[in-house]
């Protein structure tokens, strides 16, 4: 394929996604999306004299004291507020067995919330990573900056294939000041090519999170296949870990063997889930074979009643 073709079938496929993904972002949903962030800070705006029906809590003492009249302080909720997507895109994210692979979920759940961030006036950041942090894109407003942020989720090529989540929410933390909607969207597969995941790995990833989600406000997308969690019936095959390289044969025609293996993941899946929601962090379960957009919906619908 010539440079000039391979741009082309880069240009369609971001516009395809952005067709597709405005679509799904309704009233509603930006409605959703806003009832569930809003209220992250207030600005103060002006002091003026104390009027009746006024919240007697909002007085501000000083300047009664100097006026020998009561004054209350006025505020408004900040408008702009800042979303920062951190994306996995670590080799275990090109797997999919339905219609799209996990890295393609992912373009587009970051797609809908960029164009919901953007219906809001909200500045829009990105992180991609691996077992590094790959690329930053700055926080910024706009159509082009949007369709930016799709374009190298999309397209962009890890030069690693681990995951370390860890690091990423590190990074993030040091960049990012200002408190911000921080959405990571990740399979949660952590691994590298030179260490095997432990009981220790998944506690610093809790206190990784834990401590992010008091720095700013986080919301896990946890994204699956339906093949992660059951085996076909096909004989003796050999599996391969994308990230870190292992190869394991397995007879899938044993059912003993296919009911230790949906048995192991499903307790490996249940127990990171249960470990975030622990400490507080909300988790979103997002599967390549269900559609997402009233799942998500329904989520922020929920968190803002909560909130």
């Amino acid at each position: 394929m010539s440079n000039s073709q391979e741009i082309r079938e880069i240009l369609r496929k971001v516009r395809q996604v952005e067709i597709r993904t405005r679509r799904m972002v309704t009233d509603a949903m930006v409605g959703a999306y806003h009832s569930s962030f809003k209220g992250r800070g207030m600005d103060f705006e002006e002091v003026r004299e104390y009027a009746p029906g006024d919240d007697v809590r909002s007085i501000d003492w000083n300047v009664t004291a100097k006026m020998d009249k009561p004054f209350v302080k006025l505020y408004r909720e900040e408008r702009e507020l800042c979303l920062m997507l951190l994306v996995d895109v670590s080799a275990s994210g090109c797997f999919g067995s339905v219609n799209s692979s996990k890295r393609e979920l992912a373009a587009e759940l970051a797609s809908v919330l960029a164009f919901s961030a953007m219906k809001n006036n909200d500045k829009v950041g990105l992180i991609l990573f691996t077992d590094h942090v790959e690329h930053y894109i700055p926080p910024k407003k706009g159509r082009s900056h949007i369709l930016r942020v799709i374009r190298e989720i999309l397209f962009h090529e890890p030069r690693e294939k681990g995951t370390d989540i860890v690091f990423a929410l590190n990074y993030m933390n040091r960049l990012i000041k200002r408190r911000s909607m921080c959405f990571l969207i990740s399979d949660l597969l952590q691994g590298k090519q030179t260490q095997v995941p432990t009981a220790d790995t998944a506690e610093e990833l809790f206190r990784a999170l834990a401590l992010t989600n008091q720095r700013h406000d986080l919301v896990t997308m946890h994204l699956s296949d339906p093949c992660e969690h059951t085996l076909p019936d096909v004989g003796i095959i050999a599996l391969e870990d994308a990230e870190t390289g292992r190869i394991v044969e397995v007879d899938t025609g044993n059912a003993r063997v296919r009911d230790i293996y949906q048995q192991t993941n499903q307790q490996r899946i249940e127990a990171t889930l249960r470990g975030m929601k622990q400490r507080g962090i909300d988790v979103l379960p997002i599967s390549t074979e269900k559609p997402y957009i009233f799942t998500l919906r329904h989520f922020f619908e929920k968190r803002g009643t909560r909130r």
